[in-house]
């Protein structure tokens, strides 16, 4: 049976004592098992803050290295992480905050290969990730598994957070939301730019949804934009869209 150890209890004193997480809600979240696809500007963030919050298990997919041009805005690392492996530094950032959580590093980029054994036995997914590929893989393999996804994007000055309950049936996926997977690879960060804070608010919403979503406080498949320059906020409640090329086949 899982239990909070006196440690454990004053280290999350704070979530303890409110009535939406409690001692019940707590263990929850040391019993869940989350997958973060990417610990770059969004993943930096959310994992600070999924660690922090008491996750039981961390899984972390990432194949690049630390450069130069990440410290604008990937919080998680430092001047001396610079040429390491990103979930090798991340690992050892996040086990520095929380070390009475598990940790697993994957050097590794996802793919339809790899993807089922690295989502086997999660919780959920947070897809952090920068392109449309990886995107589309991880939304697959979630909606076969029929785990949660919490998925976010940032550019410019435009942020954007998505939820797809694949826990029912008639969830929408990316696809529904985006369409067919494009062929060239659009903007992103690197070719287009992004204000640094943007993704500090994208990548802890992420956190934030998928916390609430290991507590039974959020159901349902929802889409958010954030305007970084006004501060604007719109959320949309998302439907299944009539002959998906990425759904459609799993519903059937």
């Amino acid at each position: 049976m899982v239990e909070l150890s006196d440690k454990e209890q004053l280290r999350y004193s704070r979530h303890l004592m409110l009535k939406e997480v409690g001692l019940e809600g707590q263990l929850k979240l040391k019993a869940a098992h989350i997958v973060v696809v990417g610990a770059g500007g969004l993943g930096s963030p959310a994992l600070l803050y999924l660690a922090a919050a008491g996750i039981g298990e961390l899984t972390l997919l990432d194949d690049d290295k630390v450069e130069l041009s990440n410290l604008q805005r990937q919080v998680l690392y430092k001047i001396n992480h610079l040429g390491q492996d990103k979930v090798s530094a991340a690992g050892k950032v996040l086990s520095s905050l929380n070390n009475q959580i598990k940790i697993n590093t994957v050097s590794a980029k996802l793919s339809a290969d790899n993807a089922q054994q690295m989502f086997s036995d999660a919780t959920l997914v947070v897809d952090c990730s920068d392109n449309f590929s990886t995107r589309y893989v991880v939304n697959k393999q979630c909606l076969a598994l029929g785990i949660p996804l919490v998925s976010g994007a940032a550019i410019a000055s435009e942020g954007q957070l998505m939820c797809f309950d694949f826990r029912q049936p008639q969830s929408p996926c990316y696809g529904c939301l985006f369409g067919k997977q494009p062929q060239q690879q659009t903007l992103n960060c690197s070719n287009a730019g992004v204000l640094s804070p943007l993704l500090g608010v994208i990548g802890s919403m992420q956190a934030l949804l998928a916390v609430n979503i290991v507590l039974g406080h959020h159901q349902g498949s929802q889409f958010i934009r954030f305007d970084g320059l006004t501060l604007a906020q719109q959320q949309f409640q998302l439907t299944k869209a009539p002959g998906c090329s990425e759904c459609a086949a799993e519903i059937d």
